[in-house]
């Protein structure tokens, strides 16, 4: 194993594909702990932090690495195949750490005491800002869905403004916020999203990145304004970084089953092996190829999001929709492939020890989330190919 494995994050992301797959053993070896507990077990957060996975999309001013898209889908997905807990966690902080750096530069000096911080957060507005009349508000309410949050530094919460139809976005630290013990799912079971809760915490005002602006693209941080990086739409990234979680899940879904049926037969036939028999044949078939244009929609949400940065050219409505539609279509593909293979995987894989049932479990709580939702995307999509309103600011 290499040293980044054992001791510090290496200064730049050259290798990180390589050091995350290394960690495969080790994360799938836990996978089943994470589940039973609730949260991913310290030993796999310490070795992806040392692996310099949390650095992604912190800036290089303050040792990030500012990693390209691709290079960031792909680690993620190679978490995502040895646990779908541990992608779906390290998904969510490598976007909240983006987030935070759209934040004033001065909560960043705050936020960024290490390359290596852990941020977390949601964007449901279910608590109460109340403004100061110095620009800061003092926060109540719950922050549900909080993933990772009890090995998170800092909470990125949203608020509704008292008074007005607006939303901000609060960086607290998670000391000041307490963790209600709610999670318990049937989908991504290990990922610790539990509901974090403000009791009237101060927040300042340079802590505070108003929502609204910032899906119009205008935010306040003032030296990563003009960085590329930086300027790429947060809501189509998080749809980029959604996808990576559905293919590991659903390539190892793949691989499983390949093992699989070549050690089993098919009970109450003459098949000794399933992979002498032709329903194999056709279900193999059909979920590889269905994961094969999950990754290549995948692709076509990179060179999209890595064109607009190189040119700074501004997305139509219709491309922006497009994303998200790919982004679930992405989700509901990977899931039916894995669906499939389940399915066909015989009742010995009902076991919790088998990873295959996990697998297809975490993929269906990923369709549900809100934002990757496949029904509710197309539909956004389809409107905006009518020629019609979107209906909704979130894109």
């Amino acid at each position: 194993m290499t040293s980044a494995a054992s001791g510090t994050a290496p200064r730049t992301d050259t290798g990180l594909l390589e050091r995350v797959r290394e960690l495969g053993p080790l994360i799938r070896a836990h996978a089943l702990r994470a589940e039973r507990e609730r949260r991913v077990t310290p030993e796999v957060v310490d070795a992806l932090t040392r692996t310099g996975i949390r650095r992604m999309n912190v800036p290089r001013r303050y040792g990030g690495y500012q990693s390209g898209l691709r290079t960031q889908v792909e680690a993620l997905a190679e978490v995502s195949a040895a646990c779908g807990s541990a992608g779906f966690m390290t998904l969510i902080q490598a976007g909240c750490a983006f987030v935070a750096a759209l934040f004033p530069d001065e909560a960043q000096d705050e936020i960024f005491t290490s390359p290596d911080v852990r941020v977390g957060g949601t964007l449901i507005p279910s608590a109460t800002a109340v403004p100061t009349g110095d620009g800061g508000y003092v926060v109540s309410g719950t922050s549900p869905f909080a993933t990772g949050c009890r090995d998170a530094d800092w909470h990125l919460l949203t608020a509704r403004v008292e008074g007005r139809p607006d939303a901000v976005w609060t960086a607290v630290p998670m000391a000041e916020l307490e963790i209600l013990d709610d999670w318990r799912a049937s989908g991504l079971a290990g990922s610790g999203s539990n509901t974090v809760v403000a009791h009237d915490v101060a927040v300042p005002a340079h802590r505070v990145l108003p929502v609204g602006p910032l899906l119009g693209g205008d935010f306040p941080s003032k030296t990563s304004a003009g960085d590329p990086f930086y300027r790429m739409p947060v809501l189509l990234m998080f749809c980029a970084w959604a996808t990576p979680n559905a293919l590991g899940l659903a390539r190892s879904a793949l691989a499983e089953f390949r093992e699989r049926i070549q050690r089993r037969g098919i009970t109450y036939t003459f098949y000794e092996r399933q992979s002498e028999a032709p329903v194999t044949h056709l279900q193999a078939a059909e979920a590889a190829l269905k994961i094969s244009c999950a990754e290549h929609l995948t692709g076509e949400i990179i060179a999209l999001l890595e064109s607009r940065a190189a040119s700074g050219e501004p997305y139509t409505t219709e491309e922006r929709a497009g994303v998200r539609a790919r982004s679930g279509y992405v989700a509901r593909l990977c899931l039916e492939a894995a669906d499939l293979l389940g399915s066909a995987s015989g009742a010995s894989s009902l076991h919790e020890e088998v990873p295959i049932q996990r697998t297809v479990r975490d993929l269906r709580a990923l369709n549900l989330h809100a934002f990757v939702s496949p029904a509710t995307n197309l539909e956004l999509y389809g409107r905006v190919l009518a020629g019609l309103d979107p209906g909704t600011p979130f894109l």
